[in-house]
């Protein structure tokens, strides 16, 4: 499967949070008039407007997909719409419909279409009971306890069957909870690591929706885009694995998060009051193990906690000047 130059770009879920940077991403890296963001019905940010073309569509529907695939010539998927954790166990079946048949569809269009490459993400979701909570290895026991999780694991393997069978070059990495200051989260259990900044920038406080001592895998946005294109300009020769990388930056605990915080902004307050959310982060891994990524295609991040926190709290502090918060 030799790699080809990659110029016409879509990215499903481009309203979302890790999906929003990444097509800004992409457009600079590509030229904007090349990638195509596209989103069910959230209304996208200005700057995603302005900055190149947007279509509405519905991943679910294959012929809505197949109409702006043709329209602009597209030969690279990036396949980021999905239902996430939280609003899944709210809504499994939609989480099914949307995770499942929609990557489906992103696949065989894959396939009949002749696509150079497809980005098909995964997530720390897909471990569970049974699965090594400390440096959790990269091929191990698969038993979510979430809809979302089942979602992911069906996805990694769905992936990799049409890698192996139609031979269509599909790739995945397991994100660990995302940290950004650009686009609010869309109902993951992860999303107490993100608003705990808005919290201390805008009241000085945040109640979290965890116990102080959960610890979960982390990573700051700007690492995480760049492991999603790294990963993509890898040679596919050199990949032993496909659509399940783990892939690592930082493990903390929300008290450690908030104690971060405090070294910046020394009256910040943290409470914490676990809820639903709390069972889904217990069963999810404290850190772990990427060797493989870094092994086959020279993954490496670039924040720590400690540099996170300086730079969110910089950013949202810049908003907050600016009028851009609430």
């Amino acid at each position: 499967m030799a790699k080809k130059e990659m110029k016409r770009v879509l990215v499903t879920g481009a309203v979302g949070q890790i999906g929003s940077e990444l097509t800004m991403a992409l457009r600079e890296r590509h030229g904007a008039e090349n990638v195509l963001a596209t989103g069910r019905k959230t209304r996208p940010s200005q700057a995603l407007l302005d900055s190149g073309p947007f279509e509405f569509i519905d991943v679910t529907r294959k012929e809505s997909i197949e109409a702006v695939v043709d329209k602009y010539a597209i030969d690279t998927i990036y396949h980021m719409a999905a239902i996430l954790s939280a609003v899944g166990e709210d809504k499994p079946w939609l989480c099914w419909d949307v995770n499942i048949n929609g990557l489906k569809n992103v696949l065989d269009i894959g396939v009949e279409r002749g696509l150079t490459r497809v980005f098909v993400p995964s997530s720390i979701a897909v471990f569970g009971p049974g699965t090594p909570l400390a440096d959790t290895p990269n091929d191990t026991v698969l038993r979510p306890t979430t809809m979302y999780g089942v979602t992911k694991v069906a996805g990694e393997l769905l992936a990799d069957y049409y890698v192996k069978r139609f031979g269509l070059d599909c790739r995945g990495v397991r994100y660990p909870g995302i940290i950004s200051h650009e686009t609010l989260p869309g109902g993951g259990t992860t999303d107490y690591a993100v608003a705990i900044y808005y919290g201390a920038v805008e009241k000085g406080s945040y109640e979290c929706f965890v116990s102080e001592d959960t610890v979960l895998p982390m990573m700051y946005m700007p690492d995480a885009i760049k492991a999603t294109l790294d990963l993509m300009d890898a040679p596919f020769a050199d990949l032993a694995h496909h659509n399940d990388f783990n892939i690592a930056a930082m493990s903390f605990s929300a008290g450690e998060l908030a104690a971060s915080i405090r070294a910046v902004m020394p009256e910040f307050t943290c409470t914490y009051k676990p809820d639903f959310r709390q069972a889904i982060a217990d069963s999810w891994p404290d850190s772990i193990d990427d060797t493989a990524a870094r092994e086959e295609w020279g993954w490496q991040p670039a924040y720590d906690l400690a540099a996170m926190t300086e730079d969110m709290l910089a950013a949202l502090r810049d908003k907050q000047s600016a009028g851009l918060l609430k």
